[in-house]
C-alpha cells in the first residue's frame, strides 16, 4: 500500500506514520529525514538542496521530487510523511507512482497551537506557529481537494489519544 499522510503542523502525522509503519511493516519516508540524509551524505541532490537550506529557502520542487523518486522507486509500499506539500508536488508524484490512500489528519487551529506551544521547540512561538498554519492553509490545504477529487482522500479526526487516532487511521486502511 502506498500512503500519504497530510495534516497541519502538530497534527501528529509523524507519530502516526511511525506507528502504522511498525504495525504494518511499511517503510516510512519522512521528507525531512531523507533531505538531511542526502545533505549529510553529500550526494549531488544533497549538495543542491544544501545551497537553498543554507539561505533559509525551501528546496525547489524539482530537487525534492527527484529525492523522493530515488527513495521510493523500488518500493511496493511506503508511507510518505511531509510530501507532497503543494499541488505541483502532487502532480509530479503522480508521474512517478500511484498513491492508494491519502490520510488527512484534521486538527482545529486552536488545538494545533496548544500542541506546538506545549512541545517547547525553539521555533514553536505563537507568531511562528500562526505563520506555519497560514502557509499550510495556503499551500498544502489545496491538496485535500485534489485528492478528494481523485477519490483517495480519507479524513481522520486528529483529536484524542494517540491510540484513538491510530484506530481511526487503521479503520480507513481496512476500508
Amino acid at each position: 500500500m502506498r500512503i500519504v499522510f497530510l495534516g497541519p503542523p502538530g497534527a501528529g502525522k509523524g507519530t502516526q506514520a511511525d506507528i502504522i509503519s511498525k504495525r504494518y511493516g511499511i517503510r516510512k519516508i519522512s521528507t525531512g529525514d531523507i533531505l538531511r540524509n542526502e545533505m549529510e551524505n553529500n550526494t549531488e541532490l544533497g549538495k543542491l538542496a544544501k545551497e537553498y537550506v543554507k539561505k533559509g529557502e525551501l528546496v525547489p520542487d524539482e530537487i525534492m521530487v527527484k529525492i523522493i523518486e530515488n527513495n521510493i522507486k523500488n518500493l511496493e509500499s511506503f508511507i510518505l510523511d511531509g510530501f507532497p506539500r503543494t499541488i505541483n508536488q502532487a502532480i509530479e508524484l503522480d508521474k512517478i507512482t500511484h498513491i492508494d490512500k491519502v490520510i488527512h489528519i484534521k486538527v482545529p487551529d486552536e488545538e494545533i497551537k496548544r500542541r506546538l506551544i506545549n512541545r517547547g521547540r525553539i521555533d514553536d512561538k505563537l507568531d511562528v506557529i500562526e505563520n506555519r498554519i497560514k502557509v499550510y492553509r495556503e499551500q498544502t490545504q489545496p491538496l485535500i481537494e485534489y485528492y478528494k477529487n481523485k477519490g483517495i482522500l480519507y479524513e481522520v479526526e486528529g483529536v484524542g489519544s494517540i491510540e484513538e487516532i491510530t484506530k481511526r487511521i487503521e479503520s480507513t486502511l481496512k476500508s
